[in-house]
C-alpha cells in the first residue's frame, strides 16, 4: 500500500515537473524568463523548455502594434483658450526585456509623455493655427515619442488627433463667422452672377441690333439693286417696242393721212387725266380734219383710174 502511494505521488510530480517544464509560446507574443529572480533569456513563439523550479516566466510581451486611446486633455493655446485634444497612440513592442525592466509601465509612461508634449507643441501656436496643423502636431508628437520611447523597447508608429474642441463660447463664435463669411460668399456671388447676367444681356441686345441694321441695309441695297434693275428691264423694253414700232414705220411707208389718223386717235388718251381741267384743240387740228378727210375721198389717181374705167 506505501508503495503504491510512493508511486503515485511520484507519478505526479513527474507530471507537474513536465507541465513547467514544457512552454508553448503563442505566435506574437515574447516570454521573459528568470532563473534565481534575474533574466535569464526571452523565450519566442513555439515549443520551447525550462527547468523547473529554477526559471521562471515573468511576463508575457505582445509583440503586435497596439492601438492606445488616451482621455481627453484640456491645452492652453498661445492666445489663453483652452482646448479639449483626443489623442491615440499606435505603438509596437520591439524589444520585450527592455519593455519589461527599464520600465515599469510603458502603457502610463506613453500616456504622460503624450500629454506633456501635446502641452508643449499647442502651447506655441494660437487656436487657430491649432485647428488647422493636425498634420504638424501628429508629426511633432510622433518624433518626440519615438526618441523617448526607444530606450524602453518601444517603437511608436503612428500619432493621431482625434478631436480638437473649443470652448463652447468660441465654437458659437466661429460657427457665426463661418455663417457671415458663407452669406457674403453668397452675396458676392449672386452679385457677379447678376452682372455678368446684364453684360450677357448688354452684348445680347446690342449684336442683335447690329444684326438687325445689317440686315436693314442688305435689304435697302437689295431693293435699290432690284428697282434699279427693274427700271432698266422697263427702260430697255420701252426702249425695243420704240424700236419696233419705228421700224414698223417706217417699212409701212406711211402717208400723210395715216399720220393725221394717229393723231387723232392719241387725243383722247392725252384728255383721259384726272387733272386735265381745259383742254386745248391745237391749231393745226383743221389741217389734220383736211388730212382725214381725204381718207373717205378718193385721190387723184384713183379718180383718173375709174373715170378711164367707165369710159371704155
Amino acid at each position: 500500500m506505501g508503495q503504491l502511494i510512493l508511486a503515485v505521488v511520484l507519478v505526479v510530480f513527474i507530471g507537474v515537473v513536465l507541465a513547467r517544464a514544457i512552454r508553448i509560446v503563442p505566435q506574437a507574443t515574447a516570454c521573459i524568463v528568470e532563473r534565481f529572480g534575474r533574466y535569464h533569456r526571452t523565450l519566442q513563439a513555439g515549443l520551447t523548455a525550462v527547468i523547473p523550479f529554477i526559471d521562471r516566466i515573468k511576463v508575457e510581451v505582445d509583440l503586435r502594434e497596439q492601438v492606445v486611446t488616451f482621455p481627453p486633455q484640456p491645452v492652453i493655446t498661445s492666445d489663453n483658450l483652452v482646448v479639449s485634444i483626443d489623442t491615440v497612440i499606435y505603438f509596437q513592442v520591439t524589444d520585450p526585456k527592455a519593455a519589461t525592466y527599464e520600465i515599469a509601465s510603458f502603457i502610463v509612461a506613453v500616456e504622460q509623455l503624450t500629454v506633456t508634449t501635446l502641452r508643449n507643441v499647442v502651447g506655441g501656436m494660437d487656436l487657430e493655427r491649432t485647428l488647422t496643423s493636425r498634420e504638424e502636431i501628429n508629426n511633432e508628437l510622433r518624433g518626440v515619442l519615438d526618441e523617448a520611447t526607444g530606450k524602453w523597447g518601444i517603437r511608436v508608429n503612428r500619432v493621431e488627433l482625434k478631436a480638437i474642441d473649443p470652448p463652447a463660447s468660441i465654437q458659437d463664435s466661429m460657427e457665426k463667422q463661418m455663417r457671415a463669411d458663407r452669406d457674403k460668399r453668397a452675396a458676392i456671388l449672386a452679385a457677379e452672377g447678376q452682372k455678368q447676367s446684364a453684360i450677357l444681356t448688354a452684348q445680347g441686345q446690342r449684336e442683335a441690333a447690329v444684326l438687325k441694321a445689317k440686315g436693314d441695309a442688305e435689304a435697302v441695297v437689295l431693293r435699290a439693286q432690284a428697282d434699279a434693275e427693274a427700271q432698266a428691264m422697263r427702260a430697255k423694253g420701252q426702249a425695243d417696242a420704240i424700236a419696233m414700232v419705228f421700224k414698223a414705220i417706217h417699212e409701212g411707208k406711211p402717208d400723210q393721212r395715216l399720220l393725221a389718223y394717229q393723231y387723232l386717235q392719241t387725243l383722247p388718251e392725252i384728255a383721259k387725266g384726272d387733272a386735265n381741267k381745259l383742254w386745248i384743240v391745237p391749231s393745226e387740228m383743221n389741217k389734220v380734219l383736211e388730212n382725214l378727210g381725204g381718207l373717205f375721198s378718193p385721190s387723184k389717181d384713183q379718180a383718173r383710174t375709174d373715170q378711164n374705167g367707165s369710159t371704155g
